[in-house]
């Protein structure tokens, strides 16, 4: 399973994109770029789409890839991650019917 750092990195380089091309791109200093490629720092959620759309890609794909991401970065250590995450599903589908008005 690739990071998004690493997804990142690889499709720069499909694109024959330099670090300082795809970090003009985006508006953000090579530095920084380099180190979200080798998973130093995340990305930001704004950058998302931007690199979607560089790219060629499903927005929806990166998306979820980075969101993913950051909820297990985020329960990574937690002992009980796994069924947290199945409640966590149970509960946004909860809260999205709430939001839409059918309960």
């Amino acid at each position: 399973m690739k990071t998004t750092g690493e997804i990142i990195r690889e499709q720069r380089e499909k694109k024959g994109l330099l670090l300082r091309q795809l970090a003009a791109q985006l508006d953000i200093d090579a530095a920084i770029l380099s180190k979200i490629e080798r998973g130093d720092r995340k990305a930001t959620r704004d950058q998302i789409p931007k690199l979607a759309k560089i790219f060629e890609m499903p927005e929806e794909e990166l998306l979820i890839q980075y969101i993913s991401e950051n909820i297990a970065y985020e329960i990574v250590e937690e002992d009980f991650a796994s069924q947290a995450l199945k409640v966590a599903e149970k509960k946004v589908k909860y809260l999205k019917s709430i939001k839409n008005g059918k309960i």
